[in-house]
């Protein structure tokens, strides 16, 4: 399988040493990372972020602590601040190491964390023990050390009037600032409407890519009407958009938009659609961290500019 670790392996981003990346950051951004607005308060956040399920979690299952470290330092030294995360990634342990790094770096604060609760199975109508999902929760806590946190998702709408229950709680009392619910994979994208318009959501995740866009015409424009937040899940198909561009040269008329790499390309047509708040990518390496954040400074495509960068993906072979 080719995999963007493969692609950039020789690559000068790649190569290019940690200490210069911010700079880099910096010559690619002149007004900064773009940000967009909560729905339900106004708050705005960094359209690109960071999430943890596939390489983030793996790595924390082999240790690499300067490596975790290193992605986490970027994406708040460069003006990210959206974490996405779960306690069933990493077989439970990227969540727990995440906040023990997070916090030894002293910048809880300046982290949006966002996690999920996730003790039913997935896509259950019912289920979940209400035990289970607050002891669940105060792991959470435990793990961030931060008195309230900013967003908890229930996990592919996963008993709903259980856990979303409990969650609205959480916010009544204070210890949770936003609540919502995730989705990945159309199947279930008619659940997840009526979830959107029975739950007062302030969030809801979901899968969105250059090559996967029924999203952006059933749940973002949705999302818009009901006033939710969207965060970004799956940008590069996992590891389907990287197999490919492999071999593929990234089009001279992407620096039109400031798209230097095929990474920010496809970040770029995501962002340009008004109902995305945020996008999670997950890396376990800083260079790609700072490469995801290029992605969400500058230039978006216009409409014109959008259906040409699809068009031009969807000629590539098939992953």
């Amino acid at each position: 399988m080719i995999t963007r670790r493969n692609l950039l392996k020789n690559s000068a981003l790649a190569s290019s040493a940690l200490a210069f990346l911010p700079q880099l950051l910096q010559a690619q951004s002149k007004g900064g990372l773009i940000k967009r607005a909560i729905p339900k308060s106004g708050e705005e956040v960094p359209i690109v972020g960071l999430g943890s399920s596939a390489t983030f979690s793996s790595v924390a299952n082999n240790e690499d602590a300067t490596a975790l470290r290193e992605v986490l330092r970027a994406l708040i030294d460069n003006g990210g601040t959206v974490f996405d995360t779960a306690p069933s990634y990493g077989g439970g342990s990227s969540e727990e190491v995440a906040g023990s790094f997070v916090n030894d770096l002293g910048v809880a604060d300046d982290v949006f964390w966002a996690t999920k609760l996730n003790v039913a199975r997935r896509g259950a109508t019912s289920g979940a023990d209400p035990q289970a999902a607050w002891e669940q929760i105060e792991r959470s806590f435990s793990y961030i050390e931060k008195p309230v946190i900013d967003l908890i998702q229930v996990h592919n709408l996963a008993d709903l009037p259980t856990q979303f229950g409990i969650l609205q709680e959480l916010k009544q009392e204070g210890r949770v600032r936003y609540i919502g619910t995730t989705w990945t994979g159309q199947q279930r994208y008619e659940q997840a409407e009526e979830a959107m318009r029975a739950y007062d959501l302030d969030f809801i995740g979901v899968d969105y890519a250059i090559d996967n866009q029924v999203s952006a015409e059933r749940i973002l424009p949705l999302a818009q009407d009901r006033g939710i937040a969207t965060l970004i899940y799956q940008p590069f198909g996992r590891d389907r958009l990287w197999s490919r561009v492999s071999g593929q040269e990234l089009p001279e008329w992407a620096a039109d938009i400031g798209a230097n790499t095929w990474a920010q390309f496809f970040l770029k047509f995501i962002a340009a659609h008004p109902g995305v708040t945020s996008i999670t990518p997950a890396t376990s390496k800083a260079t790609n961290m700072i490469d995801n954040l290029g992605g969400g400074v500058g230039e978006l495509p216009d409409a014109a500019m959008l259906r040409r960068m699809s068009a031009h993906v969807d000629a590539l072979p098939q992953a």
